[in-house]
């Protein structure tokens, strides 16, 4: 008899009983992804649990913009927990249940009560009561106040009472945390948020936990206040009915933008910073009557805009890139007219008016054009050979889905290890996922490139393909990589190489480190693994820190990212466990590695802020004043060498 290699499929039944209605809580629940993006543990600013606070705080800020109330308080306990009060006109009670759990209901479908607001599509407070373990509000009207308590969107109080209290709205949530797991809020975050709300709400005062946030001067403030780099003339600032501008020049490379919408701050652009980055080049170019490149004017430039929109379209629920192109929904002036005429008045009489400030902004174009002509024939040349080598495939190992695939949906995903050796790279290419995951590989350490001009990027290799490899050679609009992951060994040679690759970014690319695109890869400094037969206590290692290793019958291995953790391991796996000490990343096993890059990833952001004083650590750390350090170095040591020996 011949055999047959024919496949015998079993049809699945489908009936009645597989059609299922979800009610609107369940849909968020069960579909969470759709409402506010990703879930998230609140380490990043994009995490889902600053969303849900967003859905909150934007209802109250849309009361300040109808001229009711003008302070909101914000309390976050334990990192856990938030409440939010604010004292405009209060939910109307009637409607109250289903304002906060009925998708598509609310108020702001009638554009005369709330013309220029960031919610309109009746979702933001409901996805944060569907997605709380617990979620109370309180609507405070003439005199009464109606309560109403959810548990994982299901209702469960509902009570109504004599006040004295202020008109107003309060709302408390806990996230869920079997939906957002291991999650907390951080103080960082938060406070970066609220600052924001009260820069594009100059009068408006934020109470976070008992401390008063607070602008005066809108934009400027925002750009005084972040800005790492000193402007080479005093922030301009003009303001029109429905837009704010704020910009300088700094001696920064790139440049750095700032853009919001009704409010809503717009992290990935949108029509509206498109229009601002064409019209203030133009603006320039035609005062100055020589024909600079807009990539010239632009160089150093640091700006802000606020535009108020009615009605805006964003690209997605969580409202980070505007797609509106009319300031009405129904067409009239677009945007891009809209901010090209305020800019071409408004900035071209400022420079008039202030020829000193024209003449400084004109000499810093001139410089930034002189530089970029002394690297033509090197930037021609230095552009040839990384898209030889991206051809070859020698440095680069690239992922399937990138952050500049606009439409995909997994694009916020995409990430690239910055790696050293062909081991360490080897490694996380065999574990790597292929689709959302690339791999760089440096050869050796690369050039310390503090106090060098911008020609070094095109003339030193490594720089060159790495540049070419994220593709910001013009900016951040065509980066391709959501994640620049720094993976080098946990060892002093890691730690100098490290350094080396962020000080690259810091000196060229800065904006990419202020957007929040840079990290450093965590891996384990241990394992520390034992026989299960050996194990003192079963219940303290069923946890989700435990891994297997090798035969998952025979042990039970725990990975340690530090001494503290290696000898809670010790102390729980049983005596005489078996210890390795992971010296490089090439050391660890494929098999291995992919729990490491895999849905349990270990990232620590890199992060600037204006206190961080960058150019002076730089200057120190990675200038020319070796024998300074080397002192230092040597003090510290002593010191460390006393401490031990006061210690034994």
């Amino acid at each position: 008899m011949e055999e047959t290699n024919d496949i015998q499929l079993t049809q699945v039944e489908y009936t009645d009983d597989n059609i299922r209605h979800l009610s609107d809580m369940e849909h968020v629940r069960t579909r969470p992804g759709m409402y506010i993006g990703r879930l998230g543990d609140g380490s990043l600013p994009e995490d889902g649990i600053y969303v849900l606070l967003k859905e909150v705080i934007d209802n109250s800020i849309d009361e300040f913009k109808m001229h009711a109330g003008t302070r909101i308080e914000v309390q976050v306990d334990e990192n856990l927990r938030v409440s939010v009060r604010d004292y405009g006109r209060g939910i109307p009670q009637g409607k109250l249940v289903e304002a906060v759990s009925v998708l598509n209901t609310g108020g702001k479908y009638d554009s005369k009560a709330f013309k220029k607001s960031v919610g309109l599509n009746g979702v933001g407070v409901k996805a944060v009561n569907a997605l709380s373990s617990h979620f109370e509000v309180q609507s405070y009207r003439e005199g009464k106040v109606r309560r109403v308590t959810f548990e994982k969107g299901l209702l469960t109080s509902d009570e109504t009472s004599d006040s004295q209290d202020e008109n107003g709205t309060f709302i408390f949530f806990e996230p869920d945390n079997s939906l957002f797991l291991n999650y907390s809020f951080h103080n960082d975050i938060v406070e970066t948020m609220l600052r924001n709300y009260t820069y594009l709400n100059t009068g408006l005062a934020i109470m976070y936990n008992g401390r008063r946030i607070l602008s005066r001067n809108g934009l400027k403030d925002l750009l005084n206040d972040t800005m790492t780099n000193d402007g080479i003339y005093p922030i301009i600032h003009l303001k029109g009915e429905d837009i704010e501008i704020a910009f300088t020049h700094t001696n920064q490379y790139g440049e750095e933008y700032h853009s919001f919408v009704n409010g809503q701050h717009t992290t990935q652009g949108g029509t509206h910073q498109s229009a601002f980055k064409e019209h203030i080049a133009k603006t320039i170019k035609e005062f100055s009557q020589k024909n600079f490149e807009y990539g010239d004017i632009r160089n150093g430039l640091v700006a802000a805009i606020a535009l108020n929109v009615e009605e805006p379209m964003f690209e997605s629920q969580t409202k980070i890139k505007l797609g509106s192109l009319t300031m009405t929904p129904n067409g009239g002036v677009s945007i891009n007219k809209y901010v090209g005429d305020f800019i071409k008045t408004e900035v071209d009489n400022f420079l008039h008016k202030n020829p000193d400030v024209a003449e400084v902004m004109l000499q810093k174009v001139q410089e930034s054009e002189k530089e970029r002509k002394a690297m033509a024939g090197v930037t021609k040349l230095a552009r040839e050979r990384a898209k030889k080598a991206n051809l070859h495939n020698r440095k680069l190992r690239d992922c399937r889905i990138h952050f500049s695939d606009v439409k995909n949906e997994r694009k916020e995903e995409s990430a690239i290890f910055i790696t050293e050796g062909d081991s360490a790279s080897g490694s996380i290419t065999k574990s790597r996922d292929v689709n959302t995951q690339a791999v760089f590989s440096l050869r050796g350490k690369p050039l310390n490139s503090f106090g060098l001009t911008k020609k070094v990027v095109y003339e030193n290799e490594e720089f060159n393909l790495l540049q070419a490899a994220l593709d910001i050679e013009e900016g951040l609009d065509t980066l391709r990589y959501n994640k620049v992951i720094v993976a080098t060994d946990a060892d002093v040679d890691g730690m100098h190489i490290r350094l080396l690759i962020i000080t690259f970014f810091l000196q060229f690319f800065p904006e990419l480190i202020k957007k929040g695109h840079v990290y450093v890869l965590q891996t384990p400094l241990f394992r520390v693994r034992n026989r299960r037969t050996k194990i003192k206590n079963r219940e303290v290692l069923a946890n989700d820190q435990v891994k297997n290793a090798g035969k998952k019958s025979d042990f039970i291995t725990r990975y340690c990212y530090s001494e503290e953790e290696r000898t809670k391991a010790i102390e729980e796996l049983g005596p005489d466990p078996e210890i390795t000490r992971f010296k490089g990343l090439g050391e660890i096993s494929p098999d291995e590695f992919a729990g490491f890059i895999g849905p349990d990833i270990r990232l620590e952001q890199v992060t600037l802020h204006k206190t961080d004083q960058v150019q002076k650590l730089l200057e120190y750390y990675m200038g020319k004043n070796t024998p300074e350090r080397q002192n230092f170095i040597i003090d510290n040591l002593v010191v460390e060498e006393d401490k031990a020996e006061e210690e034994d």
